[in-house]
């Protein structure tokens, strides 16, 4: 490797900054000394002057520096009526903290807005870690007003100081933080904590502001947050972060997720920004007239971008009320659990993404307190296989009503056969005479479709409702050791598009026993449904099938939460045994076929849909007839 050369344009680079430095350094304390000599004289006329003006300065501020008080004097020119805020004790970079059972938050004077929000029963990453979830620290979220004063200037609560005064009231931990214009005119954030609540009221109100601040506008705001990393997969904990809010009294929507997404909802009642497993949410219920909301994706490189998920933005407006401001808030710092959210009767159960329509029925009805019940006396990954079983065995009928139709329609293949042979080159008679075979036989060709898709819609509340269950966060089960996230057995060197870098066990489990299923379920219907003219070849078709839908599921479900592969496993096993049971002691080939014999020899009544199928078919051969005979 070639050493770096020292040339001479680098040592001049170095001198010039070396002389810079000095006279920096020269300058700054030459301003020190008369700063210091500015502060002493101003100090003494300050302790003279009257508290209630607000050109004075308590007597307390001499508990400040120098510097600090230097830094008084420059805001006086620039705050106007504020100034006053900027002179007391509070005029520092300090916190006030208040906390429960459940959490922790640090309030900063500058800004009056929550500096740090520590959730203390959930570990970031994994259950082993020492780090607890922190929603929000580091400056990764930001509350501002903008207030405009007669004048014409604007100024950001994030860079003016509040006044705390800490209170117990009821049991309730009570924060006055209030951004003074003088000591009866102020701004104020009012936050109170009640015990074992993740839910905090949050008033802002003003007094005797309307002297100092143009109230004809409304006050524009600002809540800013960068949601921090705290699963083990990020891709997976990116895929649920997103911005949820209810507008139009009681409507909810979403923000898409990607690049630079945007909404702009009216009549706004709440905003959540959620992070898969945990939300922040502002509630108000003085509705905001309008709301501009902003999504970004932070991850361009999974390996790279490890700290943040997602950006989000809201920029929003409250509305003066005879000259005041007047808003009954709520905070919400907590995690995304149903049950929780729920209890609170805001429409907040709508952030956990449980599926629309009778999706979300299954899982708010069904899944949600079944899986709930379980979980309260027995280990989680257990729970996961008791209530598999508990669903299986409550869907057996459709799944025996599918299996006999499938039986059935196998019996009447050689018949069919036989007619299609007969009447190969018509097919509109082929299958006017497959219809009358079907009724005499007393056989639905479609009793065995209608049974597979009553269960399409439990198939899918699943892939809804174990991606949002909190329950399964950092809790283990054999090799895995976090249901909610992947279950890696073997890191690879390498990266597998779709794939990823590792290998999870439950998926191939659950690959393997899909295809068994397949294999036996599709072998059936292969041989009891006859092959149509004109249409794709649906052997064919199955059998790629047979094998595709293994692999699809082992590329897809290899960085999703193991919870759900251990669901999709237990669940194609239980149906596999189910069948063999059926077909071995429920489904006799020969007493089908007796029955389906005795059944011919009845008499039938042609039903309404027959008849107008037959009456559609019998058109169609005449209308046939005509044009070949016009040929």
């Amino acid at each position: 490797m070639e050493q770096k050369k020292f040339d001479f344009n680098s040592i001049i680079g170095f001198a010039l900054i070396f002389v810079i430095i000095l006279w920096m350094m020269y300058n700054n304390r030459q301003e020190e000394v008369k700063d210091q000599a500015k502060a002493k004289t101003e100090k003494a006329a300050e302790n003279k002057a009257k508290a209630e003006t607000t050109k004075e300065v308590p007597q307390t501020i001499a508990d400040t520096s120098v510097a600090d008080s230097v830094k008084i004097q420059k805001l006086q020119g620039t705050l106007g009526s504020f100034a006053y805020s900027a002179t007391l004790p509070s005029a520092k970079e300090n916190f006030t903290t208040i906390e429960n059972d459940l959490m922790v938050l640090k309030i900063a004077n500058k800004g009056g807005y929550i500096a740090e929000a520590t959730l203390k029963n959930y570990k970031k990453f994994d259950k082993n870690s020492k780090e607890l979830v922190t929603l929000i620290k580091n400056n990764n979220a930001n509350f501002n007003l903008q207030l405009m004063t007669k004048d014409n200037r604007v100024l950001n609560t994030k860079d003016l100081f509040f006044e705390p005064t800490l209170t117990s009231v009821d049991g309730n931990q009570v924060l006055s933080m209030k951004l003074k214009s003088s000591a009866n005119a102020f701004l104020e954030y009012k936050y109170v904590l009640k015990p074992k609540e993740y839910m905090l009221d949050f008033d802002i109100r003003s007094q005797g502001l309307n002297t100092a601040l143009n109230t004809s506008k409304p006050v524009d705001f600002q809540w800013d947050m960068k949601a921090y990393r705290n699963e083990k997969s990020i891709a997976y904990e990116n895929r649920y972060a997103e911005i949820v809010f209810e507008y139009e009294d009681g409507k909810d929507d979403y923000v898409s997720q990607g690049k630079d997404q945007e909404e702009a909802p009216e009549k706004v009642t709440y905003i959540a920004y959620k992070q898969h497993f945990f939300s922040s949410i502002l509630l108000t219920k003085t509705p905001f007239s309008n709301a501009k909301l902003k999504s970004n994706d932070l991850v361009n490189d999974e390996n790279i971008d490890t700290t943040f998920t997602k950006e989000f933005k809201t920029n929003s407006a409250l509305a003066y009320a005879n000259g005041e401001l007047d808003y009954k808030m709520n905070w919400y710092y907590g995690p995304s659990d149903y049950t929780i959210l729920n209890d609170y009767d805001r429409n907040l159960d709508e952030i956990i993404p449980l599926g629309w329509g009778i999706f979300g029925w299954i899982n708010k009805f069904i899944f949600v307190p079944l899986f709930g019940f379980l979980s309260t006396f027995m280990g989680l990954g257990i729970a996961i296989i008791v209530f598999t079983i508990l669903i299986k065995i409550a869907m057996s009928p459709i799944t025996f009503k599918s299996f006999l139709s499938q039986a059935k329609m196998k019996v009447l293949r050689p018949e069919i056969m036989e007619i299609g042979e007969k009447f190969k080159k018509d097919p509109m008679k082929k299958q006017q005479e497959t219809m009358k075979l079907y009724n005499k036989a007393g056989v639905n060709p479609m009793a065995g479709c209608i049974p597979a898709l009553i269960q399409i819609p439990f198939m899918y509340a699943s892939f809804q409702f174990f991606p949002s269950a909190i329950e399964l966060r950092q809790k283990g089960f054999l090799w895995a050791d976090d249901l909610s996230s992947f279950d890696e057995i073997v890191k690879l060197p390498f990266y597998i598009p779709v794939y990823g870098d590792h290998i999870s066990l439950f998926p191939i489990l659950a690959s393997i026993a899909i295809f068994f299923y397949m294999k036996m379920t599709s072998g059936d219907q292969m041989m009891a449904q006859p092959p149509q003219d004109g249409m794709p070849d649906m052997g064919k078709i199955m059998k790629i099938m047979i094998y595709l839908s293994p692999v699809m599921m082992l590329l897809f479900f290899n960085n999703y939460g193991s919870g759900l592969s251990l669901y999709n496993f237990i669940s194609n096993l239980i149906t596999i045994g189910i069948m063999l049971v059926i077909k071995k002691y429920f489904i006799n080939s020969d007493k089908i076929h007796a029955q389906i014999q005795e059944n011919k020899a009845k008499p039938k009544t042609e039903g309404k849909f027959q008849r107008k199928m037959r009456e559609m078919m019998e058109q169609a051969e005449e209308q046939k007839k005509l044009q070949n005979k016009k040929k």
